[in-house]
């Protein structure tokens, strides 16, 4: 059987032609980032760039005076009675239980030769900040309001927005008033089709079944393609071109200006000096007795703490909150608070063997850096 020449044997009259479109001046097979050029100059918003965000916004300078000096809390009863063995051997208990691969014997016949405790200190500052951000954005233009050149557009810190509650974080989108403006899609140059990624804009592709020749087995013509060697391309139809993912086939984008603003919580912590052993990281997820605590728009270092590098770690800390935070975002309130979070460390023998573990903060939990019973598991 002779390879047919000629004719398209079903398939469009552009199937396996090159698509006009493709290879054209500015286009890509893939949506490209818009240029500078594509956003006008909103006063304000000079360093907005595309996607990237336009660097932190400065808020306006704080009208509120410093605070004054705040005391110490007046020391009374702060010790912490130590845990009780049963307490201890539950937690234990407790721990082993949610381990795999822990044996509770140990916890049965285990027996506490001693515990001790250790009491400390935990300082703790939060800074409740809200930052605001602008980037600009684009959106396949369907008839939305154009506003850009009406009026000048409201400055980052004079839109309103939504807060939450303080120490509660939150992000909020809003789109700036007076920035909307419509241009061509850079990515299809205001066409509303782009060129197909399979077949590189032919509207057809290599056939699968014969890998091009025409032919199968025993001369025979190939049946997936009529002995074209090629076959239409699914992806497109046969055209060449797909509909532009930027415009979705819309030609056109609203450009415009998002404002991001962000409240965050800014925690840093000061564990005071203990001998226990405990690592200190530990005691980030526990809460311990609260000596106190005082909250407002602006702290001042506390004074006079009996233990003298809690007060100190309090003014260094307040001062690097001040000088990290207050430049390019805005303290809406600030939080100092003062605990004693309980260690006991509990001393204890299983089979002639000497052990020991934590249990540590209000929540009792257990920390434990040689366990004596384990095994391993597999699974299959």
């Amino acid at each position: 059987m002779e390879r047919p020449i000629g004719g398209n044997y079903g398939y469009g009259p552009s199937h396996g032609i090159a698509n006009p479109l493709y290879g054209a001046p500015g286009m890509s097979a893939e949506p490209t980032t818009p240029p500078a050029s594509m956003f006008d100059t909103i006063p304000g918003y000079e360093g907005t760039l595309a996607g990237g965000g336009g660097g932190y916004l400065p808020p306006p300078m704080p009208t509120v005076p410093m605070p004054g000096p705040e005391q110490a809390p007046t020391p009374t009863n702060w010790d912490i009675p130590s845990i009780s063995e049963d307490k201890a051997r539950e937690s234990l208990q407790k721990y082993v239980s949610s381990k795999c691969c822990y044996r509770s014997a140990p916890v049965k016949d285990g027996v506490i030769t001693s515990m001790e405790t250790f009491n400390t200190y935990r300082y703790r500052l939060e800074s409740f900040t809200e930052s605001r951000t602008s980037e600009w954005s684009q959106e396949p233009y369907t008839g939305q309001v154009v506003d850009a050149g009406i009026q000048p557009a409201p400055l980052a810190w004079q839109i309103p927005t939504n807060p939450p509650a303080f120490f509660n974080d939150k992000k909020q989108t809003i789109k700036v008033p007076y920035t909307s403006s419509v241009k061509n899609c850079h990515a299809c140059l205001g066409l509303g089709r782009g060129p197909c990624t399979t077949c590189a804009g032919a509207g057809s592709k290599v056939c699968w079944s014969c890998n091009g020749s025409g032919f199968r087995q025993a001369q025979d013509r190939c049946m997936n393609c009529r002995g074209l060697g090629r076959e239409r391309c699914n992806s497109c139809n046969g055209h060449g071109s797909r509909e532009c993912e930027t415009c979705r086939g819309k030609r056109q984008m609203l450009v415009f200006i998002n404002l991001i603003v962000k409240w965050s919580t800014e925690k840093d912590d000061f564990v005071a000096q203990q001998s226990s052993g405990l690592r200190v990281k530990n005691l980030e997820s526990v809460s311990g007795k609260r000596l106190f605590q005082n909250a407002q728009y602006m702290l001042y270092p506390i004074m006079g703490f009996p233990d003298a590098s809690v007060a100190q770690a309090s003014e260094r800390l307040v001062r690097e909150h001040q000088r990290k935070y207050a430049q390019n975002s805005r303290i809406l309130q600030q939080r100092q608070t003062i605990e004693l979070i309980p260690i006991t460390k509990v001393n204890y023998t299983w089979k002639g063997k000497s052990y020991f573990y934590f249990v540590y903060g209000n929540e009792f939990q257990v920390s434990v850096d040689d366990y004596p019973a384990t095994c391993c598991c597999s699974v299959m």
